[in-house]
């Protein structure tokens, strides 16, 4: 770990959470004014942090994401493998990748883990899609059943946070099937391969997703490796069962479960499917998904 930025530069989105996260404004404004080393940037319309964060790279400079799990997505794919360090203000409905890297930080900790902490780095999932298509994701990604809960979350503007994840679970569950694919999974020393039906398919970085539920408690950030977690076909009836263990991370020694950790994923779709990385929707994806690991792809604040 090392501390060497010298430059802040605060990428505030006011319509995280809904549009709830403005209400930070003020607050953030405060706390800032005094700070010679750091500028605050507001986001006026969809890309534009991203579009801050690529203007305002340089050495020595941190870009801090305020805003939810979305605002940092666009920030990292905006600067991966550029040289600079990004920080998190969590002030979005689930702030899922901070419950792994900052446990400590919530919405009411401040910024003071910014400028008083270490800058440590964390591996990246990098996905390649479609046509020539390339994203990263720092926390999670989902094809399937959890891309269309974060498909039926962004769909439903009236509900906050965690309670919203709960009602588009509930809504996604009640017409779904379990999807066929065919998934090659590059492990440390050996390949596993499946040809079957997936009720819930999850890559993860982090531990964390959905605000509560621990898809994969055993990640660690920096360990060169993504977890894998995907639940086979089972009955619709008994997902609810799972749910509790999803929420306690006990899933993973369910016979019904492959939880591992591997270099690459490859998943080939029977149909187009909605996927979600770090919470953001990606629709209509056909053909095959190639997700592997970015050792060292980051430095975080």
């Amino acid at each position: 770990m090392t501390k060497n930025c010298f430059r802040y530069i605060f990428i505030f989105n006011p319509a995280a959470d809904k549009g709830r996260a403005s209400r930070k404004a003020e607050w953030l404004n405060a706390l800032l004014s005094e700070r010679s080393d750091s500028e605050l940037f507001t986001t006026t319309y969809a890309g534009h942090a991203g579009d801050i964060a690529r203007s305002e790279t340089r050495e020595g400079t941190c870009l801090v994401a305020c805003g939810g799990d979305g605002t940092l997505h666009e920030v990292v794919n905006a600067v991966a493998g550029r040289g600079v360090t990004v920080g998190i203000v969590p002030i979005g409905s689930a702030n899922d990748f901070i419950k792994t890297s900052h446990p400590q930080c919530s919405a009411h900790s401040g910024i003071s883990h910014l400028f008083d902490g270490e800058t440590k780095v964390v591996d990246l999932g990098s996905v390649s899609y479609g046509k020539a298509m390339h994203r990263y994701f720092i926390n999670s990604l989902g094809i399937g059943f959890t891309g269309r809960i974060a498909k039926s979350v962004q769909q439903s503007p009236w509900l906050k946070g965690e309670l919203g994840y709960v009602y588009a679970l509930l809504s996604v569950l009640f017409g779904y099937e379990p999807l066929t694919m065919a998934i090659k999974i590059t492990l440390e020393d050996s390949i596993i391969e499946l040809h079957e039906r997936i009720f819930v398919f999850s890559v993860l970085n982090g531990k964390v997703e959905g605000g509560k539920f621990r898809i994969a408690p055993d990640a660690e950030l920096a360990d060169g490796l993504l977890d894998v977690c995907i639940l086979k076909a089972v009955p619709k009836y008994q997902f609810f069962r799972y749910v509790l263990h999803y929420l306690r991370g006990t899933h993973i020694n369910d016979p019904q479960v492959l939880y591992c950790k591997a270099r690459r994923v490859e998943v080939t779709l029977d149909a187009a499917e909605v996927m979600h990385l770090d919470g953001e929707l990606y629709d209509n994806i056909s053909g095959t998904v190639v997700i592997s690991v970015v050792p060292q792809g980051l430095s975080v604040q």
